[in-house]
């Protein structure tokens, strides 16, 4: 596949400025329009799905899906969702946003092994049970970032809680401090051509600052340099977040507007040494209780992770 049909001007701007042109072109080689014969085996084994989606504002959102390992199936073409499997809730603004705008982008991760999978399509809907997504990009990702959890969603036969949910448009100080300490997010962002996508950030706690009760700083590590979701940001800032607390079951999910920031100081490293941050400027916010209900283990943070000051 050429540079010019991988990659949109967003993209190829921001390559530029980061110096990153070769590389771009390089990684751009993984992305195909089908899903390769290892990941079709690869997706059926996970039980976690992050979904980006946009709403009748088009206003971006990212959502976690979970489900016993089989509750995804792909082919070449497609992955399927049984979504009598799937642990849902009607407070996530997925559900609704789906019913207007069949736009997705997919990241199919594997906490254990930090292998992921991103995949940006359209939805359909057969029947009842199933989502069917349809595969117009697929691509792996590099395990940089990912700190490693076993985690288990509890199963239809086990009692859950039922979610619960609240709203707003600025975090109280508990969601500052619980934002300050995360150790990892998912970002949705989307070209108005191009389609939405949906991505993984992670670093050890603290790497995510809380500037404000409406604005957050993420620094911008070094990756495989194809920029999807900063050439996203440089066309279209609007951006969704979800930051999962898998320990406590709950997730806050956050949608507004996303600003790259280049050549920054940083004399404490924060950036790993790209002196590049984004920050999010916070719309509207869900905090849905018992939204990840099941048992995790934690085992370890990345060792590509920066050190984070105190």
């Amino acid at each position: 596949m050429s540079t010019t049909s991988t990659f949109h001007a967003g993209e190829l701007a921001v390559q530029e400025r980061a110096g990153a042109t070769a590389q771009g072109r390089n990684s751009g080689r993984l992305v195909a329009d089908s899903i390769i014969p290892g990941a079709i085996k690869f997706v059926k084994k996970q039980p976690l799905l992050v979904m980006g989606s946009v709403d009748e504002r088009d206003n971006l959102w990212a959502s976690i899906l979970v489900g016993q390992p089989g509750f995804l199936v792909a082919e070449s073409q497609c992955i399927d969702v049984d979504l009598r499997q799937a642990l849902q809730t009607r407070h996530d603004p997925l559900w609704k946003n789906l019913e207007q705008n069949s736009q997705v982008g997919l990241l199919v991760i594997d906490l254990r092994s930090r292998a992921r999978l991103r995949v940006n399509g359209r939805v359909e809907f057969p029947n009842k049970n199933q989502m069917h997504v349809v595969v117009e990009q697929a691509y792996p990702n590099c395990p940089q970032y990912i700190q490693r959890r076993n985690y288990r969603p509890t199963s239809d036969e086990e009692s859950t809680a039922e979610p619960t949910a609240r709203r707003g448009n600025q975090l109280s100080d508990e969601q500052q401090r619980w934002v300050s300490n995360v150790d990892t997010l998912f970002v949705a962002s989307e070209h108005p051509s191009h389609g939405v996508d949906a991505s993984h950030r992670g670093g050890n706690p603290g790497f995510i600052q809380a500037l404000s009760s409406t604005r957050l700083r993420i620094p911008d590590y070094a990756g495989n340099g194809m920029f999807n979701t900063l050439g996203n940001f440089a066309v279209n800032p609007q951006a969704g977040l979800v930051i999962p607390d898998f320990e406590n079951g709950r997730t806050l999910q956050l949608t507004g507007n996303a600003t790259i920031i280049w050549d920054s100081d940083d004399p404490g490293n924060d950036t790993g040494g790209t002196q590049r941050y984004w920050d999010f400027t916070i719309d509207r916010w869900v905090q849905i209780e018992n939204a990840l209900a099941g048992s995790v283990e934690f085992l370890d943070y990345s060792p590509h992770n920066p050190d984070v000051r105190a």
